[in-house]
């Protein structure tokens, strides 16, 4: 989850935006604000650092498996365009 002091600083620094004459208002913007942000951002479909990290190595680990899978049919296709069984075994159904 994000740190609430993001929220914190983004609503800090849209209640310096404000106009000097409303200074009053500020801590009332700056709560709505803060509560409009939070909502805004828990609304979208976010995931932790963590669990991103925990896909990358996922789909590093299925890349690599593919790589090798892909060497392996690479050297086996010529003995299945030859005819004969990859495994050195000609006779079908063994």
């Amino acid at each position: 989850m994000i740190d609430a002091r993001v929220f914190d600083d983004i609503s800090k620094s849209l209640g310096k935006l404000l106009p000097p004459g409303v200074s009053d208002l500020k801590d009332d913007f700056e709560r709505n604000a803060k509560s409009a942000v939070q909502g805004a951002l828990g609304n979208l479909d976010l995931v932790s650092r963590e669990e991103f990290d925990v896909q990358a190595e996922v789909l590093r680990n299925t890349r690599q498996q593919l790589k090798m899978l892909e060497a392996r049919i690479s050297a086996l296709e010529p003995a299945v365009e030859a005819g004969g069984s990859p495994a050195g075994n000609d006779s079908p159904g063994e």
